[in-house]
């Protein structure tokens, strides 16, 4: 295998074990709720440490991968997140499972922001498209740790072995891709122009490209906490059927990303984003408007499809520009874009009690019309 194949192969494990890791919390929630007894409010400010932790540790990432080079941020922060996981199934007190939420989302973010600096670092070495790619293993590694974890529970598996186990899966995957990750940043081999600075304010393009990912990401989340509601409420679909909006918004999206680099070479960046951006707007309006719940079904779909492709397009558009170095523009993208995750659910609550639910979806609509338009600017090329 050339050196060229072998990097593909490891960002591709890297995306792998990041959606693992990150998945297999998932599972152990309610048993966390139950374990330490705790109110719906506790457990949402619980949940919070994990965002701050994230949106703490990502804008200084892309500084230390250009500074330290990617291997050994990767490896770092892998071996972190899999020596913390079993620690979520077994802390003892709220206080001890918010400080492992905190760290486990610090080192997620790392993680996700050091593998995604060398998918960028990587797409250019191989001179096309192959970003959609990358952040599909990342979808694949999700419904593997969510899946596995939830399996090996059902099997009636304590969740501190399913945790653990989960874990060394993880951890082995990581070893599988040490040895041909990137040692050394573009600094470390020559390349003038990169910034010592542990974090810089987003300027220029990087400004304009996080705030599409802030607005692809909030619809991320919305589909996520409030399409079952959506669904419930809207079109009539019965409690136990609420979560197939976002299982087919989910996998038309790992769809969508398998494909995408394929479609990224043979129409360009502009097209995809115009066309992915439309389709995601189509989906939100038929979602909102749909007279039955297999046409709702089908707007779910559509937003996966639309959305598969924006933000790894956005990603390979933050390594491309030149008002900042490339590894702190991922670091600044990756951090608003986690931040639209947080804000966007409390976001669409807020517009939902003052109009309605159909009303905050018909909005997140108009903003996948915005990333479309944004197809004309300089950042697609």
């Amino acid at each position: 295998m050339n050196n060229s194949a072998a990097h593909r192969l490891s960002t591709r494990l890297g995306f792998l074990v990041a959606g693992i890791t990150m998945a297999a919390w998932a599972p152990l929630v309610p048993y966390a709720k139950d374990r330490l007894n705790l109110e719906a409010s506790q457990l949402g400010m619980l949940l919070l440490c994990l965002g701050i932790g994230s949106l703490l540790a990502m804008p200084v990432t892309g500084a230390l991968t250009t500074r330290f080079g990617c291997r050994p941020v990767v490896l770092l922060s892998g071996a972190l997140v899999c020596a913390v996981l079993p620690f979520l199934a077994v802390a003892p007190s709220p206080l001890l499972l918010g400080v492992t939420l905190f760290l486990f989302g610090a080192t997620i973010g790392t993680l996700d922001v050091a593998i995604n600096v060398q998918a960028v670092r990587v797409e250019k070495e191989s001179g096309g498209a192959l970003m959609s790619g990358f952040h599909g293993m990342f979808s694949v590694g999700g419904i593997a740790g969510a899946g596995g974890m939830a399996a090996l529970l059902w099997a009636g598996m304590d969740t501190l072995m399913a945790a653990v186990l989960v874990a060394a899966i993880a951890a082995a995957v990581l070893a599988l891709a040490a040895p041909k990750l990137l040692p050394a940043a573009p600094a470390a081999q020559g390349e003038a122009g990169e910034d010592k600075r542990l974090f810089v304010v987003p300027r220029g393009a990087v400004a304009v490209i996080g705030l599409l990912c802030f607005a692809c990401f909030m619809a991320e989340g919305a589909v996520l906490d409030w399409s079952a509601l959506l669904l419930t409420s809207a079109t009539g679909i019965s409690a136990d059927q609420g979560g197939l909006g976002y299982a087919a918004f989910a996998v038309a999206m790992t769809l969508g990303r398998f494909s995408g680099d394929k479609i990224v070479a043979r129409f360009g960046r502009q097209r995809v984003l115009l066309a992915g951006g439309l389709c995601a707007a189509a989906g939100f309006f038929t979602a909102v408007a749909a007279p039955s719940p297999a046409v709702a079904l089908l707007g779910f779909v559509l937003i996966g499809l639309g959305a598969s492709n924006i933000v790894p397009i956005l990603f390979t558009a933050a390594g491309n520009q030149h008002d900042m170095p490339a590894g702190l523009a991922v670091g600044a993208i990756t951090t608003l874009g986690y931040a639209g995750i947080l804000a966007g659910p409390a976001l669409i609550g807020f517009i939902a009690h003052a109009s309605s639910l159909q009303m905050a979806f018909a909005g997140l609509g108009c903003a996948m019309l915005l990333v479309a338009a944004s197809s004309r600017s300089r950042i697609a090329t």
